[in-house]
Formats: structure tokens, C-alpha cells, sequence
């Protein structure tokens, strides 16, 4: 099943019980991008070899 029958399926799901449908797939991809870039930059200042 790819994302666009997962989300189909969720949507449903979420109109029958009167949920909140679930966000567009995608939507969030660059937040999360951000986030993954900013720990990794955080990782590696705080794991950095002493200078000699």
C-alpha cells in the first residue's frame, strides 16, 4: 500500500468515527528535514575531536 491509498483509507477511517482527518502526505516533509539536519549539526559540535 503506498502513502495515497494510506491516507485514503485513514481519511475514511477518520470520517466514519468523526475524527480529524489526517494531513496531506508531504505536508510536514520539511519541518522534519529541518529537524533531522539541526540534531545531526547539534551531534556533531557536541561529539567534535579536540584540537591538538
Amino acid at each position: 500500500m503506498d502513502t495515497v491509498q494510506q491516507h485514503m483509507l485513514d481519511s475514511y477511517r477518520a470520517a466514519r468515527t468523526g475524527e480529524v482527518p489526517p494531513p496531506l502526505p508531504g505536508t510536514h516533509d520539511r519541518e522534519v528535514l529541518r529537524g533531522i539536519r539541526r540534531r545531526i549539526r547539534a551531534w556533531t559540535a557536541a561529539h567534535r575531536p579536540p584540537l591538538a
